[in-house]
């Protein structure tokens, strides 16, 4: 989790306003170029360190940046003014695991026992894909990146559990062999992919028709590469059934202060 202090970032401050003013009710792919962001998921105090646990024991999937105070809708380790019940373009709200609304803030719903937790996005190693000249099709058709349930099975921390979504890029090989290699240097926002080639190998039953997110066209001689998504909490929120449970709307982040540079191991 990132603990440094952070040098002001008008660019992401400016779209978290836009954001929080209801300018801005979708998804956040593209925004505020060079800036981390996140995932989120909220649960009450009594449930958060069986989260906390899952989470750590599943880093691919659910990398932590920071996870707030008690009943503080702060996160200054990632932003100077982020307001966690505003800032997010589009929540969703659970209630014994099932989805019961879609809210642009979360205001009247917040609590004194709530704790944040943020994480990774794989729209930080997008950008450095972009920057080495590999497209990225989501972004070249203004979609929300298509994802998917999988089989693949996640360990299991307390009452938390389930499988893995993943999120999908085509490319031909050779892209798919550098984009292994530029995702290897950002393990805090899922690292490489999990899997390449045939979807119904990792339980994915059509790949043209993604559970989240907007489906993409696969090209001749391309192989859909797949990487852990942070979407994942969902599924394991949903299999859990806490009495209430908060996570953003898949696509629609928290845009951070922190620069997507700071999050590579090379």
């Amino acid at each position: 989790m990132m603990t440094a202090p952070l040098s002001a970032a008008p660019l992401a401050a400016a779209e978290r306003l836009r954001i929080r003013s209801g300018a801005n009710s979708g998804q956040t792919a593209g925004l505020a170029p060079g800036h981390v962001q996140a995932n989120l998921a909220i649960l009450p105090a009594d449930w958060a360190g069986d989260f906390l646990r899952f989470c750590q024991a599943n880093p691919r999937p659910c990398p932590l940046l920071a996870v707030s105070e008690v009943g503080d809708p702060r996160l200054p380790t990632l932003g100077h003014d982020i307001d966690i019940r505003t800032d997010v373009p589009r929540y969703r709200v659970y209630r014994e695991g099932v989805l019961m609304e879609g809210p642009t803030d979360i205001l009247d719903l917040w609590r004194d026992d709530f704790v944040a937790f943020l994480i990774g996005c794989s729209f930080s190693f997008e950008e450095a894909l972009l920057a080495d000249g590999l497209p990225v099709r989501h972004i070249a058709m203004n979609r929300n990146v298509p994802m998917y349930e999988t089989n693949i099975p996640c360990v299991a921390a307390g009452r938390f559990g389930g499988t893995m979504v993943v999120s999908m890029r085509p490319m031909v090989p050779r892209d798919a062999i550098r984009a292994i290699q530029i995702t290897s240097r950002f393990p805090s926002v899922h690292g490489a992919p999990v899997h390449f080639g045939d979807p119904a190998a990792i339980g994915i039953r059509d790949i043209a028709d993604p559970e989240h997110g907007e489906a993409v066209p696969i090209e001749p001689g391309e192989v859909p590469v797949f990487w852990a998504c942070g979407v994942t909490p969902q599924v394991a929120i949903r299999n859990a059934r806490p009495p209430i449970a908060i996570t953003h709307s898949p696509g629609a982040m928290l845009i951070t202060d922190l620069l997507n540079t700071h999050l590579s191991v090379l």
